[in-house]
Order: structure tokens, then sequence, then C-alpha cells
């Protein structure tokens, strides 16, 4: 399905469970799509455990960009999409998320899209080697739970504890979380299931 944006149109690719517990909507990364790895098996455990799964690729990447231009505008096109799948599927909680920069447009839109917690695979929470210029802001300030999971190899740094409900470091696993995305979509379910 497309939902038309601003910024184009963006995909929403929804598999749906009979009465489902909760809605999870997902999102990808910068230069990725909602087939990566640790997406795929989030949705997997996700429907396993009754919860309607919806992918987005937003509308920068339909389009064949690889940067998602201004966070305002992002956000903007992200909270429309929202708008339509909330029509569609009224019914269960929400709970947001993606990974890297979609973890990212989760968080500052969680309030404005009324999602109860946020799942964040592979934060980025700086540039590679630039510590200095931390995004730990976007965590603390979504408003809602924040599950964080990240690689303890990740160039990007792994956010502190502090600043979400709850940090899962797995080790050996780099920015793209695809060493053992099982065990990253058992984490997601596990703590998910609480806001059904």
């Amino acid at each position: 399905m497309q939902v038309m944006t601003p910024r184009g149109p963006a995909l929403v690719e929804i598999d749906d469970v009979a009465d489902p517990r909760l809605l999870l909507v997902l999102t990808h990364g910068s230069a990725g799509g909602v087939d990566a790895p640790d997406l795929l098996a989030v949705r997997a455990a996700a429907l396993a455990v009754g919860v309607t799964v919806v992918r987005v690729t937003q509308a920068f990447r339909v389009a064949g960009a690889r940067a998602p231009g201004s966070a305002a505008r992002q956000d903007e096109a992200w909270e429309i999409v929202l708008d339509e799948v909330r029509a569609l599927r009224p019914g269960p909680a929400l709970v947001q998320g993606g990974r890297s920069n979609g973890a990212r447009v989760a968080c500052r839109t969680a309030k404005a899209v009324g999602a109860a917690a946020v799942v964040a695979l592979a934060f980025p929470l700086h540039p590679p080697g630039k510590p200095e210029r931390s995004r730990a802001d976007e965590l603390r300030g979504a408003g809602v739970d924040v599950l964080v999971v990240n690689g303890d190899r990740d160039p990007f740094g792994v956010p502190d504890a502090a600043d979400a409900a709850r940090l899962v470091v797995l080790p050996g696993e780099g920015h793209d979380l695809k060493r053992d995305p099982a065990r990253v979509g058992e984490v997601v379910a596990e703590w998910i299931v609480r806001y059904a």
C-alpha cells in the first residue's frame, strides 16, 4: 500500500494476525530497507506472539535517496503515514520503532502519534568517531518507554542505560545487528507484549 506524503509516496506492508494484542510499526535506517535481517527477525517474533506488524519504507527511500533530509520533514512524513496506518488499524495499542535513523524518527515522533513505547534498534548515539555529537536527547525526549538494542561493536556508539527504559547490548554485534538477528527478535517480542 502507498501513503502519499509531502516527500512523495511511502510504502506500507502489513502483516496481520487474528485478534492482535498490539500494533508494531517498524522502519529502516538511512541507507537500508525494511528487509534488514534484524527487522525481519523482529517481525517474525512479534507475529509469533500475536502482534500485527507494519513495515514502512519511508518516502525518501522510495525516491531512491540514501539520506533522509531534514528531521522535521522526515518526521512530518512519518506522522502522515502513522495517521493512515492508525485509521486502518485503530484497535490495538501502538508501539513504533526502527533501526538506526528509523529509531531516531520513532523516538522523535512517539508522543505525536500516540505510541505507547518505542523500539530502537542500533540507535546511532553519535556519528562514528564523533562522540561529542551525541543524540541522547532524542532518547530522553521520546516521552514514552524506549527499548534500545545495540551491539557492543557499534561504531555509532551505545547509549547509556539511564537514557532508556531498557538497554540490551548484544556482544559481538555491530551496527547491522545481523550476527544473531533471532536474538534481537526475541528481546523485542518479550519486551513489547507488556504494552498490549
